[in-house]
């Protein structure tokens, strides 16, 4: 190698080292301008994270607890303080033990306070099984997103049928969709039960 070979090198190592350097300075300043910022970021990063932590431990917690005491009532049958116990942890599994108990007693009036609840599902239950007590199964027809429209209005077309009224329970049974579950009993309906 030359000298004029080695001097050249010598000013490349010297230029990617005070570029180093430079970057190092850059950065040092960076980190001294927002070293608050960046400490407060840490912080609240850290922060959310432990929060998300404690509400998850407790939520599991209490559906722990929620499930136990749903047990006791399965076991023991009810009791009230473990009913308020399982209303407090959670209320859509409250609802579902009352939904269950209102069916096996045949409490309307129950079924008709689980017609507000905020589980959908149980208040939807709720309305269907108020209809099939009522036998309003027109208005829970009519009803936007019910669960059991069709089933509904198989069955209001069969108690049209027992009045005589074909008419009209033939048109309850156009209304059911070809893709329901009850469209084939529908269909059986319209072909031998209504002419």
């Amino acid at each position: 190698m030359s000298l004029k070979e080695n001097i050249t090198m010598v000013k490349e190592e010297l230029n990617s080292e005070e570029k180093f350097f430079e970057k190092a300075v850059m950065t040092e300043r960076f980190v001294k301008k927002y070293k608050n910022i960046l400490i407060g970021s840490f912080a609240v990063i850290v922060v959310a994270v432990g929060a998300n932590i404690a509400y998850d431990a407790n939520k599991s917690q209490d559906v722990a607890a929620a499930n136990e005491a749903l047990l006791v009532l399965q076991k023991e049958g009810a009791n009230e303080q473990v009913l308020a116990q399982l209303k407090a942890k959670s209320k859509a599994l409250y609802d579902v033990w009352q939904f269950a108990e209102a069916i096996k007693t045949k409490d309307a009036a129950a079924l008709e306070a689980l017609r507000s609840s905020n589980a959908p599902m149980i208040a939807d239950l709720a309305a269907y099984e108020s209809a099939k007590t009522s036998g309003d199964f027109d208005g829970y027809a009519s009803k936007q997103g019910a669960l059991y429209k069709d089933l509904a209005l198989v069955q209001s077309a069969v108690l049209l049928m027992g009045e005589n009224k074909t008419d009209k329970a033939h048109q309850k049974l156009l209304m059911i969709s070809p893709d329901s579950p009850v469209a084939q009993v529908a269909s059986a309906l319209l072909h031998y039960g209504v002419k």
